[in-house]
């Protein structure tokens, strides 16, 4: 049998697909894709780094054992080892989470819009509360059909203290969070904050859920689609990075015309509505 080419590698170790004998030798490997849920996968059209954020965001408090979570002093450190290491070419983050700590997610969302490689997200199953910035901090974001997006407003748990100045930090921290959507989305800030505000809709609660094509048709979502779309997308920028040798910025352009800009685009002119009418 022909010895296979494209490895799921894991940091400096790597795994066939066939085989038990890699396992034997590399069971690190094996313990970081269970404890930090990371994969890197070597191809000739870019090496990319898969991260998944699943069930809570575990921030500064430590959620009980029976919580499936996402602590993010795992996801940042490995962030940074993306940015970094020159072998890795592009991002793609996979996303089905409830939500969770919204300081925690923000940093994480913050830092995911800042790289300077290409990133892709995938929402899966649900793309919830601050998952929602984590979504839409990508170059690009896809949702399956099937997939929902819940938007409401921030929660506190602990004491509340009955003053006007409780208000003004739960708006503030509100605040934030529309800051940050509505800058790396195609959605407005009346927009949002009518979704976040809505009710009749949910319960116990006040929101809104949005389904798969409601996320792209609201602005929130570039595009419907699945694991094999957004692969393509993520292997189009990086082969757009190589030949141009510039970093991607945010690609909700690329709703209007499903394409990267050319050769000689000015991408913030771009952005803005200058080259892509």
């Amino acid at each position: 049998m022909s010895k296979i080419e494209n490895k799921v590698t894991f940091g400096k170790s790597s795994l066939d697909e066939t085989g038990e004998e890699e396992k034997k030798e590399h069971p690190e490997a094996l313990e970081e894709i269970k404890d930090l849920g990371k994969t890197t996968i070597s191809n000739p059209k870019g090496n990319i780094h898969c991260l998944t954020i699943i069930g809570q965001i575990e921030g500064h408090i430590v959620l009980p054992p029976q919580n499936k979570t996402t602590k993010y002093e795992h996801v940042i450190p490995q962030l940074v080892a993306i940015e970094e290491n020159t072998e890795i070419d592009g991002l793609m983050l996979i996303l089905n989470t409830v939500g969770g700590d919204v300081e925690a997610g923000l940093a994480i969302a913050e830092m995911i819009s800042s790289m300077s490689k290409p990133t892709v997200s995938l929402v899966l199953g649900g793309g919830h509360s601050i998952g929602v910035p984590m979504a839409v901090s990508t170059n690009y974001s896809f949702i399956a059909p099937s997939a929902t997006m819940t938007i409401h407003p921030i929660r506190l748990n602990g004491m509340v203290i009955g003053v006007p100045q409780t208000y003004e930090y739960f708006d503030k921290m509100q605040e934030r969070v529309v800051q940050f959507v509505t800058k790396n989305a195609s959605i407005s800030k009346g927009k949002f904050r009518e979704l976040m505000l809505k009710t009749g809709e949910l319960a116990n609660d006040v929101g809104t859920v949005l389904f798969g094509e409601e996320a792209v048709r609201n602005g929130l979502i570039c595009e419907v689609g699945g694991l094999s779309s957004a692969l393509a997308k993520l292997y189009e920028l990086i082969e757009f990075r190589r030949e141009n040798k510039i970093k991607i910025e945010k690609c909700a352009l690329n709703v209007r015309n499903k394409t990267i800009p050319e050769v000689g685009y000015d991408l913030d002119d771009a952005l803005h509505g200058g080259a892509l009418q």
